[in-house]
């Protein structure tokens, strides 16, 4: 396997335990620091030629909030590394218990290319800070930012502990023949079977566990009690951010006839005060990653009918914000995740259909629900299952570190950001150390067993529920 002697490589220097210690883990992220800040403009320069990432987009999402995760990991780290004592029963009370935060190992990320940058970062200060070793793995679709990590990355990380490796599927399928303590991986759900199925493979010895981060048609429901002005706003932003490209944005609206008919003129105004008369022709709208993506969207624009939009242009990989009205469920756009700037808009009845129609599909990574009223929101919450939801507002869930992030059923698999990266990369060892003395305090265990010693043995182990209290 071309990747063996690399991946004994850093097993060899984990087993050291090199990356234990907490200044060490502080060193490599501070370096992680001076790549965003020593590459910022190759970084908006090589995004911005991969998709036409505008560059108020590209710091915001590749820089910015990278530097907000590094940051918040920084400031707690000594915390998050510490032991954590936990409740003891009678005859424990001299002992310790507690849950030790240990590093897996040697750990394999695996990012996608729509945010070429944060995609793989993020889990890396989770990796970093779990005290792992990483291998990188980028992807070769966004070509110019994949050529930068593999270029730069390893003047600031420790090689003997980080290394990126580059290629497409025949690289990542040889990759994944190797043993991994543990695998991250960001894309579709059909590589991400592919995935799970590599880490299966390693039962003997022992079996891989892996985070999913999937993706799927994101629900978002408007309800006719809105701000019709401000929900334009807010879903013409999220789904029109990086072209569309964003495994959160909102896929498709469910709303009534008459909602449609009002949402259109809003959404029409805040497209124009976003990016002009012609977005082709505005520096802050992005482009579509390549020709085979390009051509599946385009494709896509015969669902329902077109309602804003549906411009093309093929040599620059250019599809103008889209919304498509009186979409049907059986439509192709309603078939698969749309990643692109296409807006399909499927008319309900009311607040019932609409959650029958979200609960009768694969459970998304992200639901949006918009109301006036909170009670609505909340029934869509109460209701449904999602990865995250997000209310009144679509995307900004995603800044929140102190917020999960991940999916569930077809979704996903784990949860990232903030603590939850560090826990998903450290194995919570629960572990007692107990006194070598006070034997006397045993004896109820051993045999020969009497009524006696079970009697006192329920004393000193049992668990009791809490008594309630009711007000009258």
């Amino acid at each position: 396997n071309p990747y063996g002697g690399l991946v004994s490589h850093l097993r060899a220097s984990w087993l050291s335990g090199k990356t234990r210690p907490m200044e060490y883990r502080v060193a490599q992220l501070e370096a992680l620091g001076r790549f965003l800040d020593d590459k910022k403009e190759e970084i908006l320069e090589a995004t911005e030629l991969d998709m036409g990432k505008p560059s108020f987009e590209a710091f915001f999402s590749e820089i910015l909030l990278c530097k907000n995760e590094l940051n918040v990991t920084l400031n707690n780290l000594s915390q998050w590394m510490k032991d954590e004592h936990v409740d003891k029963n009678l005859v424990m009370q001299l002992d310790s218990a507690f849950i030790r935060k240990d590093p897996y190992g040697v750990v394999l990320i695996i990012a996608p290319w729509n945010y070429p940058i944060h995609l793989f970062l993020v889990p890396l200060i989770g990796a970093i800070a779990a005290g792992n070793c990483a291998i990188i793995k980028p992807s070769e679709i966004s070509k110019n930012t994949e050529r930068l990590i593999a270029e730069t990355l390893s003047c600031y990380l420790d090689n003997d502990c980080f290394a990126v490796v580059t290629g497409g599927v025949p690289e990542t399928t040889r990759l994944l023949e190797n043993k991994f303590d543990y695998i991250f991986f960001t894309g579709i759900p059909p590589v991400g079977r592919i995935v799970m199925t590599a880490a299966a493979k390693h039962l003997t010895p022992h079996l891989t566990p892996v985070t999913l981060e999937l993706g799927g048609k994101n629900p978002c429901y408007v309800s006719d009690t809105c701000d019709v002005t401000n929900v334009a706003r807010r879903v013409a932003w999220g789904r029109f951010f990086n072209a569309g490209q964003t495994c959160i944005a909102p896929d498709y609206l469910l709303c009534t006839i008459e909602m449609q008919e009002k949402l259109m003129p809003a959404l029409r105004q805040a497209i124009a005060e976003f990016f002009g008369p012609n977005p082709r022709e505005s520096p802050d709208f992005g482009r579509i990653v390549n020709d085979k993506h390009f051509r599946r969207l385009r494709a896509l624009l015969g669902s329902g009918r077109v309602a804003l939009g549906g411009q093309t242009d093929e040599a620059e990989r250019y599809i103008a914000p889209t919304v498509l009205a009186d979409v049907q469920p059986s439509d192709p756009a309603m078939q698969e995740e749309i990643f692109g700037p296409i807006l399909p808009i499927v008319v309900i009845a009311n607040m019932d259909e609409a959650i029958d129609f979200i609960n009768a599909r694969p459970r998304p990574l992200a639901l949006y629900a918009f109301s006036c009223d909170s009670k609505i929101v909340n029934q869509v919450l109460e209701r449904t299952s999602s990865g995250g939801f997000c209310g009144n507002d679509t995307l900004m869930h995603l800044t929140l570190t102190s917020l999960p992030f991940g999916g569930i059923g077809n979704s996903g698999l784990g949860k990232y950001h903030g603590k939850f990266t560090f826990d998903t990369f450290s194995h919570h060892r629960g572990c007692l150390h107990r006194n070598m003395g006070l034997e006397t305090l045993n004896n109820p265990r051993y045999p020969p067993y009497t009524q006696q010693k079970l009697g006192l043995l329920t004393t000193t182990f049992e668990v009791k529920r809490r008594g309630t209290c009711t007000l009258l």
